[in-house]
């Protein structure tokens, strides 16, 4: 009888086995099929719109329920949430505390990990997406970008679909891989991806003096606004026409380095000439151990002269050039960085003393109070002078860090943009360009001639 007992309650334990295996392969199922993106409504593809600003893609993203503003970013592994200080109703889930690096001068920040978020970009949804939150209050991008971003997003749409940007129209279609037919058309090329440790590389050669073309490997990150950096190394030397410069901020901190341009950036046949590009100061890296190789990587003001299809699971990346591709690259001339530094109240008279409405053109801005119909009161995003290069013609003028921006060649610049105030300050070489600030409550005129850089 015992041993009757014992052989069944073997063959039970058998079978309770069996289920946990089955159990754990089950979840195990589940958890990979949920933590991936995927079309809802049988959905084949679904195009997203994006807004381009300073060479970036913003997208609109909805994170357990709440609706943010991602920057698409290649570059990046796992999304990442920051400025939430006026979004204190999203729900994150399964927070935990976590160390991460990010490139620029400061140290690894302290940030909370939250797991099975449910993150969706219309008929795109992942129930189950892990997210990084930095709640360092310094870590902010919407001052620069004259908009507010919460959060950037990359590696996971990137490995879940074939993704077709279309920087004409301002426009990214997510595909399912199994059902997406390539179309290579005449004037495209496909190239080879490699893909390591969640970012993708691709291989190009540039000519940064007259001497021999130089093969590299370069990240492709659509989350920098920049054209090209390199690495200075014994083949990629530093061009004797250069200027320090602010590059970029990163999740550590600001990054600097050495602003030039190369003779030429070859990708496949494609070559742009007189390309824009940096060489970062090497202890932005400090916290990367490995390169895999690479030898730069490539930004928006690059990419954005192609019309792209991101292939992952076949390491194939297509390019075809667009409208973008021969418009000249871009530098800060003037020297001055600009950012939002909060709001200020303008008074414009809209109507003349009979009463007759003369100017009601909309400022950018929302709030705005009609005083007696005659006078109206805006509330305005103030612009400050963020950083000045030192030696630039805006420094040698007289224009300081903190002065706020009020008009630019006489335009009052409340009615534009971040990006067309820069372009207002940096459109023609030769040009002089006049700055109306307030300082100390003061208004001082300042003016300048916009001088070339490498000629």
């Amino acid at each position: 009888m015992y041993l009757e007992e014992v052989n069944q309650f073997k063959t039970i334990m058998l079978h309770v086995k069996k289920f946990l295996v089955s159990l754990l392969v089950l979840s195990f199922s589940l958890a990979c099929f949920s933590q991936k993106y995927q079309l809802t409504n049988g959905k084949k593809f679904h195009k997203v719109k994006f807004e381009l600003i300073n060479n970036l893609m913003v997208i609109p993203v909805e994170v357990n329920g709440t609706e943010l503003s991602f920057v698409l970013d290649s570059g990046v592994g796992t999304p990442i949430l920051f400025n939430l200080s006026d979004q204190d109703s999203i729900q994150l889930n399964n927070v935990t505390e976590i160390t991460i690096n990010g490139l620029g001068e400061g140290d690894p920040i302290n940030a909370l990990k939250s797991t099975g978020n449910k993150v969706k970009l219309g008929n795109v949804q992942n129930l189950m997406q892990n997210i990084y939150v930095v709640m360092d209050a310094g870590i902010n991008f919407s001052p620069n970008l004259g908009v507010p971003i919460h959060g950037i997003i990359g590696y996971d749409l990137f490995r879940d679909f074939v993704v077709d940007i279309n920087y004409t129209n301002k426009s990214i279609k997510f595909y399912d891989p199994d059902s997406y037919t390539h179309r290579t058309a005449k004037n495209s090329r496909v190239l080879d991806l490699s893909v390591i440790r969640k970012k993708a590389y691709l291989n190009a050669h540039v000519l940064v003096k007259d001497d021999k073309e130089v093969p590299v490997k370069l990240l492709l990150d659509t989350g920098s606004s920049d054209a090209v950096w390199l690495f200075e190394d014994d083949q990629l030397k530093i061009p004797h026409k250069y200027y320090e410069d602010f590059l970029g901020k990163g999740l550590a901190g600001n990054i600097y380095g050495k602003r030039t341009k190369i003779h030429r950036l070859k990708i496949s046949d494609f070559v742009l000439k007189d390309a824009k590009a940096a060489f970062p100061d090497m202890e932005t890296f400090n916290s990367i151990m490995d390169f895999g190789g690479r030898n730069g990587s490539l930004g928006g003001e690059v990419l954005k002269r192609f019309n792209m299809v991101f292939d992952y699971g076949n390491r194939k990346l297509v390019l075809r050039k667009n409208a973008n591709f021969n418009k000249m690259f871009t530098y800060n001339i003037s020297g001055i960085n600009l950012e939002h530094a909060g709001v200020r109240y303008v008074a414009e008279r809209i109507a003349d003393r009979n009463g007759v409405v003369h100017n009601n053109e909309r400022t950018y801005g929302d709030v705005q109070i009609i005083l007696q119909g005659a006078t109206r009161l805006s509330l305005v995003p103030e612009i400050i002078v963020s950083g000045i290069r030192q030696g630039s013609p805006a420094h040698s003028a007289g224009l300081q860090e903190g002065d706020v921006i009020l008009a630019v060649n006489g335009k009052r610049i409340y009615r534009y943009k971040l990006q067309e105030i820069m372009t207002m300050l940096n459109e023609k070489k030769h040009k002089k360009v006049k700055v109306l600030v307030e300082r100390y409550n003061n208004n001082l005129l300042f003016s300048f001639v916009l001088k070339p850089l490498f000629d």
